[in-house]
């Protein structure tokens, strides 16, 4: 299967002033997001992209905007990678919301965490995960298996599907820091997912493109395998 490279936003208007957005419209990045967001065409450049899916949000279209003129990729918008809908929580405080009883439950114990008037972050995973292995499956029925796409979205999006590929329950997804403007990589197997990068803010990404298979009569896919030891450095997995 291919890899994934998890994108999140650059740094919102919201993020700046402690309010939790949810998918209230007309939401953008700030300076520093936009910073990010051109910041990406640079870091990215040694890394062949396949596609862009990206959350249907401005600050997730803002984010990716300029990596999409640079690459002349089209960006395709997937509703069910969108921010998770807080309900009666969003636009609200964070210092307002971390009063309320339900903060203790999404802090412990987010799976049970379903927000007034909105969705479960179960439900969250479950449509997001669901979205992540369908455009992979897509992505590497089309370009191959060394195929890397970018998939833009939000933090506890982002947060549901490393602690899937983790092979973490949902109730310890808390663990997981995933920064604005941060690239976390995960290459999806046949057998498991292989987590490559968490909350990437600026490291060297060339190691994670994975060799063009070599020309054979008959095609052989990348291993399942686990190395054995720990990783032995080398650049793909073949």
């Amino acid at each position: 299967m291919a890899t994934v490279i998890l994108l999140r936003h650059g740094r919102s208007t919201a993020n700046g002033s402690g309010v939790l957005a949810g998918r209230t419209p007309k939401v953008g990045l700030d300076d520093r997001g936009r910073a990010q967001a051109e910041a990406l065409v640079d870091r990215l450049a040694a890394v062949p992209l396949a596609a862009l899916v990206s959350s249907p949000l401005l600050r997730c279209k803002q984010t990716v905007a300029p990596l999409a003129k640079a690459r002349e990729l089209d960006r395709l918008a997937e509703p069910r990678l969108s921010e998770v809908d807080y309900g009666d929580w969003t636009g609200r405080e964070l210092k307002t919301l971390a009063k309320e009883p339900l903060w203790r439950v999404v802090q412990a114990h987010p799976s049970a965490a379903v927000f007034p008037g909105g969705e479960g972050l179960a439900t969250v995973q479950a449509r997001a995960v669901a979205a992540v292995r369908e455009h992979d499956a897509r992505i590497s029925a089309e370009h191959g298996d060394h195929a890397v796409w970018v998939l833009c979205s939000h933090g506890d999006v982002i947060k549901s599907v490393l602690a899937d590929a983790l092979g973490q329950h949902l109730d310890g997804f808390q663990r997981i820091v995933v920064d604005p403007g941060s690239l976390s990589v995960v290459r999806y197997t046949e057998t498991r997912p292989f987590v490559l990068r968490v909350n990437d803010l600026g490291g060297d990404l060339s190691g994670i493109v994975p060799p063009e298979p070599k020309k054979r009569r008959t095609s052989k896919k990348q291993s399942s395998d686990a190395d054995v030891g720990g990783s032995t450095g080398r650049k793909g997995r073949s």
